[in-house]
């Protein structure tokens, strides 16, 4: 569950319920920035990539598995069953609209981009696999450890792989388009002395 409340006049986030949200995301950038360089050796990969990789899945696991509120300051647990009541594809105007849906949808969008960038690789279906494999991850997760005071919903799976997938498609389309492109040539290689 993304750190968002829908309110009558649009998206209201109340980062009072999340207080460790924004410890976390930072947690996460300095985690990213450390391990980065050496995780874009290992992969021969661009640095920008590795950080993504890192920073993305850091960002997904504060929205979903830092503890609200009520759990932190009263022990309020979480219900420890998880909703199955509603599973479907997000509609367009879900999409298009700020709210719980939207932000379950757009959390895993990077994700998907990185992991597509690096399409045709035995890496990215590493990756895409352990990608497919978090949401559900993610869920248990908040279902097992009601200590967190989060709830488990079987339709955040589905948005979160909504997101993936779309992120994916994006990130196989960039890649393909610079592979199309190829390198430019320089001014000095097209002019002829």
């Amino acid at each position: 569950m993304v750190i968002a409340a829908v309110t009558g006049r649009g998206l209201g986030v109340n980062l009072r319920d999340y207080i460790l949200f924004w410890p976390a995301v930072v947690l996460a950038l300095v985690l990213a920035l450390l391990v980065s360089r050496w995780l874009a050796r290992w992969m021969h990969r661009p640095w920008a990539v590795a950080f993504a990789l890192v920073f993305s899945i850091g960002v997904i696991v504060a929205a979903t598995l830092t503890p609200g509120r009520d759990a932190l300051l009263f022990g309020i647990p979480g219900t420890g069953s998880c909703d199955l009541s509603h599973i479907a594809l997000p509609g367009l105007r879900e999409l298009l609209s700020p709210n719980e849906t939207s932000l379950n949808v757009i959390l895993f969008v990077p994700l998907g981009v990185v992991i597509g960038y690096l399409a045709r690789s035995r890496l990215a279906l590493g990756l895409l696999a352990a990608g497919v494999a978090l949401p559900f991850a993610i869920e248990a997760s908040q279902l097992v450890l009601t200590p967190l005071g989060r709830t488990c919903q079987a339709v955040d799976v589905v948005d979160n792989l909504t997101g993936l997938f779309l992120g994916l498609a994006v990130g196989v389309l960039a890649s393909a388009l610079m592979r199309w492109r190829g390198p430019r040539p320089e001014v000095e290689d097209v002019i002829e002395p």
